[in-house]
């Protein structure tokens, strides 16, 4: 096995010039066998798949294991778990344990040489990386345009940067379990609170968990219903909450709401921040577009623009993009700005890749891509969708899932599907005659009861349950709200 002789800052020749450096890797494991606490200095650093001795990587993994439930990690508790490893027979067996113990560095120099480890790590897979573009590159093939390698090449340049592996690959159900049991954590120590993002709606986020990471929301209605309404109003619910600092595992990031993305490719960036505006300043948007405002509402709308101006919501409005590019762009953004949520209005304005002539199949492919993004930036995607006429015919307007269009991959991909549904728009539509007493004083009572009110009937929940939520809706502001209960207004005692 080759090593790199006083402090290898230089690659080996061998193993097909990747650069590495073996004993380095013996001395951090040593340092980490006889002295667990180095383990919480480095493990932010350098994870197992950092290693380039596919043995340094069990041991790294199994010492690991046992450090995290406050076991003893030495070589006499590793012998057991490896010693009928065959990389470790290879090397004398559980002595080579013993010997690499005896190499440790002191735990003051642990950082630096798990940094140095981490930074051949990646440079082995941007080798890797370079020569797949460039063999891939080099073959002319009909299925794989130079359009589509770029993209491809970008997104794992990505991953290579943001997550510091060019691919994850399997990953260990020790692993995974760690990963839910930190989920779970968080939530428990916002006392039985959310998991995810908050949308700055009590009662949807207490159906929801809040928005979680990786997960693809359909946020679905018939025009008018109020679905970019909606995603505006979350979207700046999070925006306007934004924290940054220092989490309690010691790493740097978002404490409280998030970083927005917002593609809108219905709506102009200038009419989505009238919209928000409205919402913040509490003047009508059509006063906002015609300039009718009085002079108060005018003042209160300047002061409103002025303390959004630092809220970290950004906001795309280019056409009919394709998913690629849209892909390409939100991971750009995450590098740039960071991203938390990314939100898509809508998703039936997206492009897919442009070889299939059959819409539904192009639909698939843009749901496929878009929760390829959340799981790609470990981000919710909420992306909102139009529904077909068939909700028009029925009495009961209330949509289902039958009511998506290209229902069947929309369906299928979305982690959750949630409907805005207004019946006061409906019902508006129904007034009677003024001759027609009767029924005029039925269609009052009828618009009174659902007067300032509307529904998100959760249809699909991949993690909880399905069910209704009430939130009030005032349309002169666009805004939606919490609905405030009987019980909470003091109606009864």
């Amino acid at each position: 096995m080759a090593t790199i002789r006083g402090g290898g800052a230089s690659p080996d020749t061998e193993d097909g010039g990747l650069p590495h450096n073996i004993e380095a890797e013996q001395q951090l494991l040593g340092a980490i066998l006889t002295t667990n606490e180095v383990f919480d200095r480095i493990s932010s650093i350098i994870k197992a798949e950092h290693f380039f001795e596919p043995l340094h990587q069990r041991i790294y993994e199994i010492a690991a294991a046992r450090i995290q439930k406050n076991a003893l990690a030495s070589p006499v508790t590793l012998k057991a778990y490896l010693e009928d490893d065959p990389g470790l027979q290879a090397l004398g067996g559980p002595a080579y344990l013993a010997r690499i113990a005896g190499a440790a560095i002191s735990a003051h120099a642990a950082r630096d040489y798990a940094q140095m480890l981490h930074d051949l790590a990646i440079r082995r897979d941007l080798i890797a990386l370079g020569r797949d573009i460039s063999a891939r590159a080099a073959q002319v093939d009909i299925d794989s345009e130079p359009r589509e390698q770029i993209v491809e090449a970008e997104q794992r340049l990505y991953a290579l940067g943001e997550q510091g592996t060019a691919s994850r690959g399997f990953q260990s159900f020790l692993k995974a379990v760690t990963d839910a049991v930190v989920v779970a954590s968080a939530a428990y120590q916002r006392d039985g609170g959310l998991a995810g993002l908050s949308t700055g709606l009590t009662d949807l986020d207490r159906k929801l968990g809040g928005l979680h990471r990786s997960d693809l929301l359909i946020l679905a209605g018939r025009p008018s219903m109020g679905k970019t309404s909606l995603a505006t109003n979350i979207a700046f619910n999070i925006a306007k909450t934004y924290a940054r600092g220092q989490r309690a595992d010691g790493t740097e990031g978002t404490l409280n709401g998030g970083v927005v993305g917002f593609f809108s490719l219905e709506m102009s960036a200038e009419q989505l921040a009238a919209r928000i505006l409205s919402e913040a300043a509490e003047v009508p948007s059509e006063q906002i577009r015609r300039g009718d405002m009085t002079e108060t509402e005018f003042r209160r709308f300047v002061d409103a623009a002025r303390s959004l101006e630092a809220c970290p919501l950004y906001i795309d409005d280019t056409p009919a993009l394709p998913i690629a590019q849209l892909a390409a762009r939100a991971r750009r953004l995450k590098r740039t700005h960071g991203l938390d949520v990314l939100f898509v209005d809508y998703l039936q304005l997206l492009r897919g890749g442009g070889r299939s002539d059959n819409r539904v199949n192009e639909v698939s492919e843009i749901t496929q891509g878009l929760k390829a993004i959340a799981k790609e930036l470990d981000i919710p995607v909420v992306a909102l969708s139009q529904l077909s006429r068939q909700v028009e015919n029925r009495e009961d307007k209330r949509p289902q899932l039958s009511d998506l269009r290209e229902s069947g991959s929309i369906e299928q991909d979305a982690d959750v599907v949630m409907f805005v549904f207004r019946e006061e728009y409906y019902r508006e539509r129904e007034k009677p005659g003024d001759d027609k007493l009767e029924e005029m004083a039925k269609w009052q009572a009828a618009m009174e009861r659902v007067h300032g009110k509307a529904e998100v009937v959760i249809g699909k929940q991949r993690h909880g349950p399905i069910g209704t939520v009430e939130l009030s809706f005032e349309g002169r502001f666009t805004r939606f709200g919490n609905l405030a209960k009987e019980w909470q207004s003091g109606g009864f005692d």
